[in-house]
């Protein structure tokens, strides 16, 4: 799985913004850093729609890049972002589980007016990226 780099800066007090070095024009902002992982992957996977595949640079390199250092000047971050690409068609899987979880799964998705295979799908996505809460 190809991860990107991302350089975070706050807006004053405000929302949090995300670019991608190696993507050009692909960003993404949030007013709780919590929410910008999961919405920088989205821009990702929305920019690279509609694009040809782009080799993401390792972070040494990003480091040593004129322009990444003038972003980094005025107290950014990197956030490694996992490109997840959907395909647009859906495939049956057979899983196996404890059916305890199982009725757990089923209880939390109908509570959350999902379906079990959309909760799993989303759950995955965030455990994933690193932001399952």
């Amino acid at each position: 799985m190809k991860h990107f780099i991302g350089i975070i800066h706050q807006d004053g007090d405000n929302a949090y913004g995300i670019q991608f070095p190696d993507v050009p024009g692909c960003f993404s902002a949030a007013d709780d850093l919590d929410d910008l992982p999961r919405l920088a992957r989205e821009a990702l996977a929305l920019w690279f729609e509609d694009a040809p595949p782009v080799a993401p640079r390792s972070l040494a390199e990003l480091r040593q890049a004129p322009e990444v250092r003038e972003a980094m000047r005025d107290d950014g971050f990197f956030l490694a972002i996992p490109l997840i690409q959907l395909s647009g068609r859906t495939v049956k899987a057979n899983l196996t589980m404890d059916a305890g979880l199982l009725q757990a799964i089923d209880a939390t998705a109908r509570a959350r007016g999902m379906t079990r295979s959309a909760f799993l799908a989303d759950a995955a996505r965030r455990e994933i990226s690193g932001s399952a809460s």
